[in-house]
This record gives structure tokens, sequence and C-alpha cells, in this order.
């Protein structure tokens, strides 16, 4: 990457440079960008759900503050080295603000609530907060850029919702865990984060947007890590080792970095509904790698969950 392709390169879509030199604006709508932004979405959301099961592995070794400190810190030094080889030029000033909004909502909030609240609640009374993520990403973008998707988009997502809450909500046995409000706090920050992650990505490469907000918490990371590990006892085991890699290798920089480069191409509220199938895939890694039981409904509302993704993503692609 050359020097010219820096944090404050303008596009009308956010398309990051290609390995033959600066990316070029494709034009709004088409249908190449329609695809390559909602398959990098999907990505973002596969690797997100592994986060949770992850999360409760690595809790195997950490404690919670330790646990969050570490997976931001190794993020962060891998977005610096990437940053530093690129010869990236430091963002704008007036993009530090909206960079600190997805540090402290993305990077931060959702991270530390999250595991927190999974001392306490399992992985799939957990994902009833990724099951609301994409209604209240939706919401909040609406707010932030002023966008009004047509009543069919609302309409589905809403159903969409229903769909996952019910069924998260049945697999954990109709239950409120005493960690509801971590999550319920983690959902609206990380929605923030979202929100203002893909509006800064229409105007830097998305895996801009996440290095910059992982060296922002750099500090903040390491204070952590010096206070924290010295009170919570480190047992280092494989599943331990593994979470905290996957966490922050895959689910922080690289999912993020997808993430927020498929939000530029196709939208924040269109992209925020493919998390729609996120607790779905968090409830089969969950059955997978952690053993939690998974009931014969999970097929019947996993077909239910994409026919509300069709009818969103044709509803925002008629948006004028």
């Amino acid at each position: 990457m050359r020097a010219k392709d820096s944090a404050t390169a303008r596009s009308t879509i956010a398309a990051g440079p290609t390995a033959d030199g600066p990316a070029t604006a494709p034009v709004p709508g088409t249908l190449p960008t329609a695809r390559s932004g909602t398959l990098l979405a999907l990505l973002g959301v596969v690797s997100f759900s592994l986060t949770f099961p992850s999360t409760a592995w690595g809790l195997e070794s950490f404690g919670p503050w330790s646990l969050v400190a570490l997976r931001s810190l190794l993020a962060a030094a891998i977005a610096g080295a990437v940053l530093l080889a690129a010869r990236v030029r430091v963002p704008e000033r007036r993009h530090w603000a909206g960079l600190a909004v997805v540090a402290g909502g993305v990077v931060v909030g959702f991270p530390l609530l999250t595991t927190l609240a999974l001392q306490t609640s399992t992985t799939s009374h957990a994902a009833v907060v990724v099951g609301l993520l994409p209604l209240t990403t939706a919401v909040f973008a609406s707010l932030r850029t002023g966008s009004r998707p047509p009543r069919a988009f609302w309409a589905a997502a809403l159903a969409g919702a229903a769909v996952v809450i019910t069924f998260t909500v049945v697999q954990s046995g109709g239950g409120l865990s005493s960690g509801d409000l971590y999550l319920f706090c983690a959902l609206l920050v990380c929605a923030a984060g979202y929100t203002e992650g893909g509006r800064l990505a229409k105007v830097m490469p998305g895996w801009q947007v996440t290095g910059w907000a992982l060296i922002l918490t750099a500090p903040l990371a390491l204070a952590g890590a010096a206070v924290a590990l010295p009170y919570e006892p480190v047992r280092l085991t494989a599943h331990g080792v593994i979470g905290l890699v996957w966490v922050s290798v895959a689910s922080t920089f690289f999912g993020l970095y997808v993430w927020y480069r498929g939000m530029a191409e196709i939208g924040v509220a269109r992209a925020s509904q493919l998390q729609l199938a996120q607790p779905l895939l968090t409830l089969v890694w969950s059955f997978l790698l952690l053993g939690e039981e998974v009931t014969p409904a999970a097929p019947v509302a996993a077909v239910a969950v994409l026919v509300c993704i069709a009818v969103t993503q044709r509803a925002g692609a008629g948006r004028s």
C-alpha cells in the first residue's frame, strides 16, 4: 500500500486499496458492489458468531478484566504493525471523535460487558443481545445519518428480531440471567460503535477504522492488563489460549475489518440485518465447541431468519 492510500482518502463508497493500487469508487447500487459488500459483511458475522464461545474458552484461563485487556492489546499490536507497514498517515482531527465512539463501543464496551455477562449467562442466552443488535443498529444509523428505510424493511427487521429473541429465550429455558443488564448495555454501545464505524468506513478503508480505534485504546488496555493480571488468577489451558487468540485476531481485527468495509458498500442498516443469522450460528458453535444442547427448533428458526434477511435485503435495495 502506498502512502497516498491514507486514512484520509475519500471515496463515494468505502472500497479499500487493492494490491494493484488505490481503489476506485464503484458506482453506488451496482451489483458487484452489493455482492462484495454482502460477502464481506457475512464474513464479519461468521467471525463474530464465534466470539461468545471463544470468550467462554478464554475465561477458562483468564479473569474477565484480564481477558478483555489482553484481547485489546494483542489486536492493537497487530493493527499497529499493519498500519506502520502500510505507512498509513494519521487520520484528520475531525475523524478522531468518531474513532473514539468506535473504540469505546466496539473495542472496549461490548467485549467487556459481554465477558462480564458470560460469567453468569450461557452463550445461548447471551445470543439474545446479538438478535437485537441489527434492529438497534438500524435505529442508531437512521438517527445518525438521517436515512429512512421503507416500512417493509422495518417490518422484516422486527419480525427477524422477534424470531431470534423467541428462539434464544426458549433455548435458555425461558429465564433471565443476572447478566442481562450487562448484555443490554453492551447492545447499546455496540450499535453506536457499528453505526459510527460504518460512517467512517465511507471516508477511509474499513481496516483503518478498526486499526486506529484499536490504537486509541492501547494505553487503556495496557493499564488494565497491568492492574488486572496480578489480581485475577491465570491458569493457562489450550482452550484459554485459543479463545484469547480468536477474539483478538479474528473477532476484533479481521472481523471488524470486513464488517466495516461491508457496511460501507451496502449501508449500515442493510448490513446490520445480516446479523440476524448470528445468534443461530453462535448456537451451532456452542453445541459443537461447548456441548450446549440445541433443540430441533433450530432449523425452523434458521429458515425464518433467512427469510427475514432476504426481505430486508430486497427492501433496502429498493430504497431510493
